[in-house]
C-alpha cells in the first residue's frame, strides 16, 4: 500500500462489508469502530492529555477516528470529551455535567448501554441542556396480535400523535407487534405535516434485543440502528420490563434524532 492511501484503509474496509453485505467488525484493528474507543475515568484522562499513553498511532492515520465512550465506568472526563464530540458548548464546572454523569450512571444500573448508542446519548444530553426542542408527542399506543381462522397470526398497531397541538392516528401492521408499530408511524409519515419531508428517507437497518434478567417479568434492551439517503447512520437504545415499550422508546429517540440533524422546525 502506498503511504498516502494509508489513511484510506478504514473506509476501504467498511466499503468491502457494504459490498459482501457483511456487518462490519467493530473489533478489528486499525479500521475498527472500537479500535481507538476508551472507555473508564482514568483512562480517558489519560489519553485528553498524551494519547501515546494509549494509542501507539494517530487514528486519523489510518482514516478512524477516537471514541469516548459514556458507560457506567464513565468518569467526568468521558462526559466532557463526549460532549465537545458532538459540538455541545458549556463550562466545565457547569452543575448540569454532574447531573448528566449521574444520570448516564442511574441509567445503565437499570439497563441502558450508551456504549453503543450514540444518538441516544446525545440525545439524553442535549435535553438536560435544553437544546433539544419537542417535536413529535407520542399521545397513546395500542398493539394487538390474533391468529385468524387460518392459522395465520396477525400483528397490528395505532398510535396517536401530536404534532402542532394535531392528534393523528396511525395505524399499521407488521410481522410482530414491533415491526407493525414501526409500520404505524413509517407508513404514515405523510401525515405528520411539516415533519414528513424529513422522515420519508428514513429506514430501519437493524433491530436487537437483549433480556438483561430471567423470569416472564425480565427487562428488556432494544438497539436499533437507523440510516438516511446521506448515508448516515445512528443508533439509539431502550429500555424497560415490556419488550414493546422498550423498542418504542428506541424507535422514538431514532425520530427525534433525525429531526434534531436535519434542523427540523420545533412543534407550536
Amino acid at each position: 500500500i502506498k503511504s498516502e492511501n494509508i489513511s484510506k484503509i478504514t473506509q476501504s474496509s467498511r466499503l468491502l462489508d457494504e459490498i459482501l453485505n457483511r456487518k462490519p467488525n467493530q473489533h478489528l484493528p486499525y479500521v475498527g469502530a472500537a479500535a481507538f474507543s476508551h472507555k473508564g475515568g482514568l483512562h480517558v484522562s489519560a489519553v485528553q492529555k498524551d494519547p501515546k499513553t494509549y494509542e501507539h498511532i494517530e487514528p486519523e492515520l489510518v482514516g478512524n477516528v477516537r471514541n469516548i465512550v459514556v458507560s457506567d465506568q464513565s468518569g467526568k472526563s468521558n462526559i466532557i470529551s463526549r460532549l465537545k464530540s458532538i459540538g455541545v458548548e458549556f463550562k466545565e464546572d457547569d452543575p448540569k455535567i454532574k447531573k448528566l454523569l449521574d444520570e448516564v450512571k442511574d441509567r445503565e444500573f437499570i439497563g441502558y448501554s450508551y456504549d453503543g448508542a450514540d444518538a441516544s446519548f446525545e440525545l439524553l444530553a442535549r435535553r438536560l441542556m435544553g437544546e433539544i426542542p419537542r417535536y413529535i408527542s407520542i399521545k397513546e399506543y395500542d398493539v394487538s396480535v390474533k391468529k385468524d381462522k387460518l392459522g395465520n397470526i396477525i400483528s397490528s398497531a395505532k398510535a396517536q400523535l401530536e404534532v402542532d397541538k394535531k392528534i393523528i392516528l396511525c395505524e399499521g401492521e407488521g410481522n410482530g407487534p414491533v415491526h407493525a408499530l414501526d409500520n404505524a408511524i413509517r407508513n404514515n409519515v405523510d401525515k405528520l405535516a411539516k415533519y414528513s419531508q424529513y422522515l420519508k428517507d428514513l429506514k430501519l437497518v437493524d433491530y436487537k434485543v437483549r433480556i438483561l434478567n430471567t423470569g416472564t417479568a425480565a427487562v428488556t434492551r432494544v438497539s436499533i440502528e437507523s440510516t438516511d439517503s446521506k448515508g448516515k447512520n445512528w443508533f439509539t437504545i431502550g429500555v424497560s420490563p415490556n419488550i414493546i415499550e422498550a423498542s418504542f422508546k428506541a424507535l422514538v429517540d431514532s425520530l427525534d434524532y433525525k429531526l434534531f440533524k436535519d434542523n427540523a422546525p420545533a412543534s407550536n
